[in-house]
């Protein structure tokens, strides 16, 4: 029985497996081909089945109008995405330990009903808001720029921030914040010294979030900019026209997941509860 129970767990983890890494495959062995590499059909060795070849990824750093510089769109990635999420963590972890620890009532609003407000925002359609962020963009003089998509994602990422620390500092003992004051710390200072520290887990959970939705956004990047500004999924769409280079959209494809792997592996070993033992006196 126990010998069954392995082999079908380790059977539907290959199978699992087998399909989150086949579309990586699937782009990178098509990254390396030519146009007639993609036509001829189905092939997966190279050297074997086709002749490999590093077009597909020089077209992306062309400026000369024969492919596309990527590098521009990817710095401005990495910008708009980095100093967002940076903000949206630093805001939405105080407003969160506010939620948590303290008690606020606007006539029959409770702490519960503002948490909801703030990830409610998530809900709505982001066709609802292109308009209004449009026209606010627009009568600040901030369309087609970065620091207008950092305000517009910081609205869009705070919310995920509170929710997913609200929740972890629910989970982190009282007495911890009733220790430090005992101590003499100020509130403030039992947040910084104290909670702040014992809560990295629910930090790096939070700013994976902001990360992923940050990068990974399409609809906001192509509604607010037009020719001055341009972020990489919006450079990637533009690959595909009337015949569409597989090669350099599949070499594209893999540099923007490229970032979020590389961040995924690097904190991962943050995403444990387990430096909460003993932590109260």
């Amino acid at each position: 029985m126990i010998i069954l129970y392995r082999t079908l767990k380790y059977a539907a983890i290959l199978l699992w497996s087998a399909f989150v890494l086949a579309p990586f495959m699937w782009a990178l062995t098509t990254s390396f081909k030519t146009s007639n590499g993609v036509t001829s059909g189905p092939t997966y060795l190279p050297w074997l089945q086709y002749e490999p070849s590093i077009e597909g990824w020089r077209s992306l750093f062309r400026s000369d109008g024969s492919g596309i510089d990527i590098v521009g769109p990817y710095a401005s990635s990495l910008v708009v995405t980095l100093c967002s999420s940076a903000i949206s963590l630093v805001l939405g972890t105080l407003a969160a330990y506010g939620l948590s620890r303290f008690t606020y009532r606007a006539g029959f609003i409770r702490n519960a009903d503002i948490t909801f407000f703030f990830i409610s925002q998530r809900i709505m359609p982001p066709v609802v808001l292109a308009i209004p962020f449009f026209l606010m963009l627009q009568f600040f003089g901030l369309l087609d720029s970065e620091l207008g998509l950092i305000v517009v994602y910081i609205a869009l990422l705070m919310p995920i921030a509170v929710w997913v620390m609200v929740d972890f500092f629910n989970n982190i003992p009282r007495e911890l914040d009733e220790t430090a004051m005992l101590d003499g710390c100020s509130p403030l200072e039992t947040f910084w010294r104290v909670i702040l520290p014992n809560s990295k887990p629910g930090l790096v959970v939070a700013g994976l979030f902001c990360i992923i939705f940050g990068w990974s956004d399409f609809f906001f990047a192509f509604t607010l900019t037009f020719t001055n500004t341009q972020l990489l999924p919006v450079a990637v769409v533009a690959l595909n026209s009337s015949v569409t280079p597989w090669w350099s959209l599949s070499a594209a494809a893999l540099i923007s997941v490229a970032p979020l792997i590389v961040v995924a592996f690097v904190l991962e070993r943050f995403l444990s509860r387990g430096n909460l033992a003993g932590a109260i006196k």
